[in-house]
């Protein structure tokens, strides 16, 4: 099973976006609200390069970006070479 991380916030329409479309594949989350860890807040910031906005995604440890990064990663099909690595 992979492993996906979703950087979030309580109010924000596009990490609710991004968990919809990672359930209609099926799959499995772990969610780290920045909102009410600010430890997390810092601990994304390192993991993905300084940004900022919520969400963002790590598949297996590899940053996937945001939630625009999702869809065009899903389209072209390295999301799904992303999910297979932990096969």
């Amino acid at each position: 099973m992979p492993k996906i991380e979703v950087y979030s916030t309580a109010v924000c329409p596009y990490c609710v976006a991004a968990k919809n479309l990672l359930k209609s594949k099926g799959l499995e989350w772990v969610e780290v609200r920045i909102d009410t860890d600010p430890a997390q807040r810092d601990s994304m910031l390192t993991r993905s390069g300084g940004r900022r906005s919520v969400p963002q995604i790590f598949v297996n440890d590899r940053h996937v970006g945001g939630y625009d990064d999702l869809v065009a990663a899903d389209r072209s099909g390295k999301l799904t070479e992303l999910l297979e690595l932990a096969a």
